[in-house]
């Protein structure tokens, strides 16, 4: 079975997520966890990764299963089609989710422009480009993957 992307109501995902599951659709809301501040507390939650959206496993044939449950506005799109998710990126996503809060990586000689294939952490293997280097940090572009991230330099 395929995984699609579902577009849901804004700060529905989990709802959704959890009603789909309750008809027995496969669905996957990465979350991650932040601090929230009130004015009067602060607060740990969990949040989805991506905004309004939710990943489900279900057949070609089923896909209309999904607009029973309240929140579930439509599918995503690409190229005039629903945007199909390999389970390789599900499983990044999960790989990346599962890896420790704080992770590092030290290196001192890259330059914009460069090519390189991460060799540690959660995007282990995957070819990036770097976009920005800093003081503290380098902004690198993971084509196969469609995301920008941020790695903070190591300290010596």
């Amino acid at each position: 079975m395929n995984w699609y992307v579902v577009y849901t109501k804004p700060k529905w995902e989990k709802k959704v997520a959890e009603r789909l599951n309750t008809i027995g659709i496969v669905t996957y809301c990465p979350l991650i966890t932040k601090v929230s501040q009130w004015s009067d507390r602060k607060k740990i939650v969990s949040v989805p990764l991506f905004n309004s959206y939710i990943f489900v496993q279900i057949d070609e044939k089923k896909r209309n299963e999904i607009f029973e449950v309240t929140g579930a506005i439509r599918y995503l799109f690409w190229l005039g089609k629903p945007a199909l998710v390999k389970d390789s990126e599900i499983e990044t996503i999960k790989n990346w989710l599962s890896v420790p809060e704080e992770f590092e990586v030290a290196v001192d000689h890259w330059k914009k422009g460069d090519k390189i294939v991460l060799e540690s952490g959660p995007f282990v293997s995957q070819s990036a480009v770097i976009r920005e280097v800093k003081q503290n940090h380098y902004i690198l572009i993971l084509e196969s993957l469609g995301c920008v991230l941020k790695v903070n330099k190591k300290e010596s």
